[in-house]
């Protein structure tokens, strides 16, 4: 297993300038799949607007995974970018929280999963996700672990990504700001309405996204607008 100082050198000795994009974060990616050793692929998910794309992976595992969450608008890499908040699942064939996601990728071999969000920087949001064919393939350790990586990739991320123009990066920072205010103020209306913690009202307001096929960020802006969970009556 990688120790944080090598995984630090291992970082930031990545070369970002003259270089395509999706070389770059090829690079990042493998470095940290070696980073969790209960990781057998791993991906990077980036959010731009509304807009999700696996910007990188290491294994085809990653890539399905994270298909199967765009092709449903929802699941713990998506939510993790979105939300910050970092999403295990110890296992894909009891978790309930996005049970149509984790019931179709337990079918396809997918034991467990580990999403940790990459810190907020120039306006892109996203999140490292890590798979394993086996449940309870990560514990607190590499939640820790994932949780100190994740701001460097997302340094890399976005030092890799400056090319972008100015304009376009403006727009996503506050188009990411905007979404993230409107959940974390409807999680507080949640959280005081019904006594929850902010990993159980995130999860009321995805069930509620599901249940109703409306966009998470346009629940969260209901509630807050209307006093009304939608799909709730």
């Amino acid at each position: 297993m990688t120790d944080l100082t090598t995984l630090h050198e291992e970082l930031v000795s990545v070369v970002l300038v003259g270089r395509p994009l999706a070389e770059v974060l090829g690079d990042i990616t493998s470095i940290a799949r070696r980073a969790l050793p209960g990781s057998e692929s791993v991906s990077i998910t980036l959010v731009r607007g509304d807009r999700a794309f696996t910007a990188a992976h290491d294994g085809q595992m990653a890539l399905d995974a994270d298909e199967m969450q765009y092709e449903r608008g929802y699941g713990p890499c998506l939510d993790a970018g979105r939300s910050g908040q970092v999403f295990l699942v110890d296992d894909m064939r009891t978790d309930d929280r996005w049970p149509d996601y984790t019931q179709y990728a337990a079918s396809h071999g997918i034991g467990s999963s580990l999403s940790v969000p990459l810190p907020f920087q120039a306006g892109t949001l996203g999140a490292l996700d890590n798979y394993s064919s086996r449940p309870h393939a990560f514990g607190d350790e590499d939640v820790e672990r994932a949780s100190t990586v994740a701001p460097w990739i997302a340094y890399a991320v976005n030092n890799a990504s400056g090319a972008a123009s100015a304009a376009e990066e403006t727009a996503n920072m506050l188009a990411a700001m905007a979404t993230r205010a409107g959940i974390e103020q409807a999680k507080g209306i949640l959280m005081e309405r019904y006594r929850l913690t902010p990993d159980q009202a995130f999860t009321l307001l995805t069930k509620a996204s599901q249940r109703t096929g409306i966009k998470l960020r346009d629940v969260a802006e209901d509630l807050v607008r209307t006093g009304e969970l939608p799909g709730a009556r």
